[in-house]
């Protein structure tokens, strides 16, 4: 196996690339007023699924890189109670925490002493490669909600 090239082919997904969203692209703009607003028929606002993503993100790094990480109870633990940040510093909060947990398992993944197939030892099978691929899905899946519910609240780039 080429372990660079695998490691670069990680990496381009979760810096959004192919046929991926990059995440400054998609909060890019945001009015805050319109994080809590709730568009008919979509479950969730743009500040849940935002700070979902960071929660899921932060979730899967720790686990990938602390023995002693305990999950958040599944399915509350992951998604917040409120649907809009209490204030602007709670949301620039939840994207620095993001952007931030994302570098680490960007650096995780591309690490060479890391070894991407081998089972992260307090897991029951995961590898690095799968966490980080993991990761760059999830992340996929919701910046495409998130793009139609800017658009669904007409604050999406034209």
């Amino acid at each position: 196996m080429n372990d660079q090239a695998v490691r670069q082919h990680v990496l381009f997904l979760l810096d959004g690339g192919g046929a991926h969203l990059d995440f400054e692209k998609a909060i890019h703009g945001m009015p805050f007023e319109l994080l809590g607003r709730h568009v008919p028929g979509c479950p969730h606002t743009v500040w849940r699924l935002v700070e979902h993503m960071r929660i899921c993100q932060w979730d899967i790094l720790e686990f990938s890189r602390n023995p002693d990480h305990v999950s958040p109870v599944f399915p509350d633990g992951y998604w917040p109670t409120e649907d809009q940040p209490p204030t602007v510093e709670a949301w620039e909060q939840t994207l620095t925490q993001f952007r931030n947990d994302l570098q680490a398992m960007k650096e995780l993944v591309t690490d060479p002493a890391v070894d991407l197939l081998a089972p992260i030892p307090h897991g029951d099978g995961q590898t690095i490669l799968r966490e980080g691929l993991l990761v760059a899905d999830h992340n996929a899946y919701h910046l495409g909600q998130l793009v139609v519910l800017r658009q669904c609240l007409g604050a999406w780039p034209a």
